[in-house]
């Protein structure tokens, strides 16, 4: 046989792994890579900044977390900034929160508690804390993060803000993982990790499409011109990807990523509660608008078949022994590996991750989307009710 003869299902199979190793090189290069793009531009001085400080509300909704607000909550107080609140709104009244709160504001004149009251049923309890917090701020611009969320930096307000210019209304920032000791931690930062080049980086290319309420910002204009929640009140999530969804846009939105913007979070306690999250999140993206999700889930598609096609090619080959298949598949797959392993930790460093993914990368690269059918079909056997006014 002509080393270079193939028969007629020989072609069809390399034509398809190339022209999906093309998809995916299109997504690494145009996409995952824009984060390293944009330190790149930063560094150069090519991005223009607002040198003014507006003032800020920072917004934190806490629900029966007083060891997280002890832990995080003064890193956001003492924040190198020269005029901005903390309001922090609390769900529910069975810890010491609200003493620990009190304590606080003595200390920290720009503390601001309250809480939501016992009596709401019908509606998402975060939106009505998120409702609740905006409504009772004084400024313009409104920051948003979490009561298990610690800034990196005092800087972390500064970095939010220079990215308040007079066309932008809406600043999408990173959030990370504490590095975790077992196997789970390093597949859910992985996933953190890529999710968040996702969404950053589908906004840094002009088409943003959701946001994390971990570390984000808007002005608080945008909010009230929404009517707020209205038109998803009924849904459980949905305070923070899909209203970013409904107010960003190309000329309104950018993303802050320098390693003083960060925030980190500690290690998912539990399993279950991350994969509820991920469900959570699931749930409303059917929700969004604009062409980006279907993108998405184009890229994970992609990826999938892009396995399964060249394993299926490298076993034909190896049955009809024409052992120049298997050279030129293997050679794409080491080729995207090795683009895939740059852009991943080349932005893993500049986000100031410590985890690097080399070994473990193909695999977690297999799992993501088949974690992805997971929570699809959760979506889809689960009760309505379990995404509704809860």
């Amino acid at each position: 046989m002509n080393t270079f003869t193939f028969d007629t299902i020989e072609q069809i199979l390399l034509a398809v792994v190339g022209i999906l190793f093309i998809v995916q090189s299109l997504y690494y290069l145009l996409v995952y890579n824009r984060i390293h793009l944009r330190n790149r531009a930063v560094k150069k001085e090519n991005v223009h900044f607002n040198e003014e400080l507006s003032p800020v509300s920072v917004i934190i909704c806490a629900s029966e977390e007083v060891d997280n607000l002890r832990n995080n909550l003064t890193a956001v107080l003492r924040q190198d900034y020269p005029q901005f609140e903390v309001i922090v709104i609390n769900d529910g009244n069975t810890d010491e929160s609200a003493d620990y709160l009190t304590l606080l504001s003595e200390r920290y004149r720009n503390l601001y508690h309250s809480f939501v009251p016992d009596s709401s049923r019908y509606i998402s309890r975060k939106k009505l804390a998120i409702t609740l917090g905006i409504k009772a701020s004084k400024y313009d611009w409104v920051v948003f993060t979490e009561a298990n969320c610690r800034p990196e930096s005092n800087q972390w307000l500064r970095m939010l803000a220079r990215n308040f210019t007079s066309r932008a209304q809406v600043v999408l920032g990173y959030s990370g993982y504490e590095r975790g000791n077992k196997w789970v931690h390093k597949k859910i930062s992985f996933d953190n990790l890529f999710t968040s080049m996702r969404y950053l980086g589908m906004a840094l290319a002009g088409h943003p499409y959701m946001g994390i309420g971990r570390n984000m910002a808007y002005r608080k204009e945008l909010f009230y011109a929404q009517k707020g929640f209205s038109t998803y009140l009924n849904l459980q999530r949905g305070d923070d990807d899909l209203f970013i969804n409904q107010i960003a846009t190309t000329e309104n939105t950018r993303v802050e990523i320098d390693k003083d913007a960060i925030v980190r979070m500690q290690p998912v306690p539990r399993t279950k509660d991350w994969k509820e999250e991920k469900i959570g999140y699931r749930s409303t993206g059917k929700y969004y608008h604009g062409i980006q999700r279907h993108l998405i889930g184009m890229e994970t598609a992609s990826r999938l078949l892009f396995h399964l096609s060249w394993i299926t090619t490298v076993v034909v080959g190896l049955l009809n022994k024409n052992w120049i298949i298997p050279a030129i598949v293997f050679f794409l797959f080491l080729l995207r590996f090795t683009m895939q392993a740059i852009i991943i930790n080349t932005t893993a460093k500049e986000l100031n991750e410590k985890r690097r993914y080399y070994f473990s990368l193909p695999l977690f690269d297999i799992l993501q989307p088949l974690q992805s059918l997971q929570w699809n079909l959760y979506c889809l056997f689960r009760k309505k009710s379990d995404f509704t006014r809860k």
